[in-house]
């Protein structure tokens, strides 16, 4: 049986809890510091109270620790690791690798975080021989790469990315932000000089290209692609999004959790959750109604255009018609979606603009701006990038998460057991988490019993389980009364047993390595992450003398390295069968304040570097 996980991002407890109730088998969360996200910390006492909720479903919760650390940091981040610890957390992920030393004898597991650029087997293979339980892969790799990595790694968990926004360099080998602003991408801090605009120039000086956001990609979307990323070895299948906000959680979790769901009916022999409990929503999810700058499945499949976004960095969101007939306050859409009062629209103009409004009335199919968009015009494809309606049923209480368990009840010598199991998926696996026994005289029932223990037994109130069934022998035919009923009932779920169950990632059927080797290991290609090194642990690590961090040193290496190549994007890749360009290279991109970087095609890696070009 393999297990999928389905793993949600929660950027505070209340997205946390979200994520759970619409379907997550793990979340990742940030603690105050240390993690890829610094804009979105959270205490130990949260992270514990997510932990407290998460365990009884079976759920595990992730700590990101996957920034680079400073040497006056290690204390501060030992500190922090034996709090989550004691907090319960089941996982931390690691970019630096002063952390696994910092771990020693902390039960947690080690995850290799995306940030430690995880593109080959043999990358993954280094981390499987230091105790690393997982590697989350590069978003970069096919589902081609990835099958090959499971191949050549098999004994390690691959998790990969499904949903949300896209990094244009591989992780963990950015230095633009940190060049260009002073705040570090491996710090938590990107300023996203990947969204920023900039005109393509040519070696004489011609423009190629003006003003357009040639380094923004789409959004991934691999909902459509879950079973070709399962028969490639992944089972782990993580969202984007420690900085989106709770509808945004609760739609796109929801939706992958059902997707999920579909594969497993599918397939009952085959595939199970990595959690417990069933989900019922109040909405239906819809992918396409909440943030997202267009969508693609990046490089699935191999290299493929249509990856970027050079109109606009910002959402887009979902495509609801076309503008049909224009008057002096309003116009009219072509196409059969509904909108409210308060929906914010866009359309792309002729310039190549993002141009948005907000609905101030709507009467039908006709829409009334608060002040008519320049440029719009018969024709123009309109999208909405803020839904009213669908915002509004995510702000209330939209899913409900249930344990489903089957009970037995059954005779002792001096009275009666009843045991509690955890239903699977459909019913066909299920685990054992609690037991209650009472010492009570078996007097025969003058009527058939079953009937009323069957209901005593189901009233679970407001606990997280739904009673599913009650199997009790057919020559079972003793009365027992309400009272002794209801108190075997509160003992099963007040029992140590079930307690310890519920709370501890020891009862979780997904494998874990539960006490990884902190061993030393000199990296097998130093060359790639030596710019990472800023501590005098990582640097002993890496058998470096000193730490060599970009932040600490700079460099004279790229300052990205990018799979997604503008050469390509714009159609004149001449190996993928595009026109020969006719400008002269090197390229460089500049920003509006004159800023210029050159750009390398490394066409025998099909790998585009962006360098820093002194003015």
């Amino acid at each position: 049986m393999t297990y999928l996980e389905l793993l949600a991002p929660a950027k505070n407890l209340e997205c946390g809890i979200a994520a759970i109730d619409h379907g997550a088998d793990a979340v990742y969360i940030g603690a105050s510091r240390f993690g890829a996200r610094a804009a979105v910390g959270n205490s130990v006492d949260d992270i514990r109270s997510l932990c407290q909720y998460a365990h009884p479903f079976g759920v595990k919760i992730y700590v990101t620790v996957n920034t680079i650390l400073y040497d006056d940091e290690i204390e501060a981040t030992r500190r922090l690791l034996l709090q989550l610890s004691e907090a319960g957390v089941d996982a931390i992920l690691v970019q630096d690798m002063a952390v696994p030393q910092l771990m020693d004898g902390l039960p947690m597991a080690l995850h290799a975080s995306t940030q430690t650029d995880n593109r080959t087997a043999e990358k993954v293979a280094w981390l499987r021989s230091l105790g690393f339980s997982r590697a989350v892969l590069a978003r970069e790799l096919s589902a081609d790469e990835i099958a090959e990595i499971h191949r050549q790694v098999p004994d390690i968990q691959l998790e990969v990315f499904v949903h949300g926004a896209l990094c244009v360099s591989y992780s963990g080998q950015c230095y633009a932000s940190q060049y260009c602003f002073g705040r570090s991408a491996n710090r938590g801090e990107c300023a996203q000089f990947c969204r920023m605009k900039f005109s393509l120039v040519d070696a004489e000086g011609r423009v190629v290209e003006r003003d357009r956001y040639l380094l923004s990609l789409k959004d991934m979307n691999q909902s459509d692609h879950l079973q070709e990323l399962i028969d490639a070895g992944a089972t782990s299948f993580k969202i984007e999004g420690r900085l989106k906000d709770v509808s945004y959680v609760k739609n796109v979790t929801a939706a992958y959790s059902q997707r999920l769901n579909d594969i497993i009916r599918r397939h009952p022999d085959k595939y199970c959750r990595s959690s417990w409990g069933r989900c019922t929503y109040t909405f239906t999810p819809d992918l396409h109604r909440t943030f997202n700058r267009g969508y693609t499945n990046y490089f699935l499949h191999g290299r493929q255009l249509g990856i970027a976004s050079f109109d606009t960095p910002k959402a887009i969101g979902e495509y609801v018609g076309t503008v049909k007939e224009l008057r002096s306050d309003s116009f009219n859409v072509a196409g059969v979606t509904s909108f409210a009062n308060g929906d914010g629209l866009c359309f792309i103009s002729d310039e190549r603009q993002l141009e948005g409004f907000r609905a101030n009335r709507v009467a039908g199919n006709r829409i009334y701006p608060y002040r008519m968009p320049q440029g719009l015009k018969p024709g123009v494809r309109l999208y909405r990038n803020n839904d009213q309606e669908f915002e509004r049923l995510l702000s209330r209480p939209s899913a409900e998460r249930k344990v489903p368990l089957r009970m037995t009840l059954r005779a002792t010598d001096d009275g009666f057991e009843l045991l509690a199991r955890v239903i699977f998926g459909d019913g066909s696996l299920s685990q054992m988490i609690g037991s209650a026994t009472v010492a009570h005289p078996h007097q025969p029932a003058r009527k058939p019993p079953h009937e009323n223990i069957v209901r005593q037994l189901s009233k679970l109130g407001d606990t997280i389980y739904v009673c599913e069934g009650v199997d009790i022998p057919d020559e079972f035919n003793f009365f027992i009364p309400n009272s002794v009923l209801s108190d075997m009932r509160r003992q099963l779920f007040e029992s140590e047993d079930l307690r310890v169950k519920s709370t501890s990632a020891a009862a979780y059927s997904i494998p874990e390595q539960s006490s990884p080797t902190r061993s030393l290991s000199l990296f097998p290609h130093p060359s790639s992450f030596l710019l990472n090194i800023s501590n005098r642990l990582s640097a002993s690590f890496y058998g470096a003398e000193s730490p060599t961090a970009f932040e600490l040193k700079g460099g004279s290496g790229p300052l990205m390295q990018c799979r997604h190549c503008i050469r390509f994007e714009l159609g004149y890749c001449v190996r993928h069968g595009g026109q020969r360009p006719t400008w002269q290279e090197p390229l460089s991109l500049v920003l509006s304040d004159g800023r210029r970087f050159r750009l390398e095609f490394d066409c025998k890696n099909c790998q585009m570097n962006v360098y820093a070009q002194p003015r």
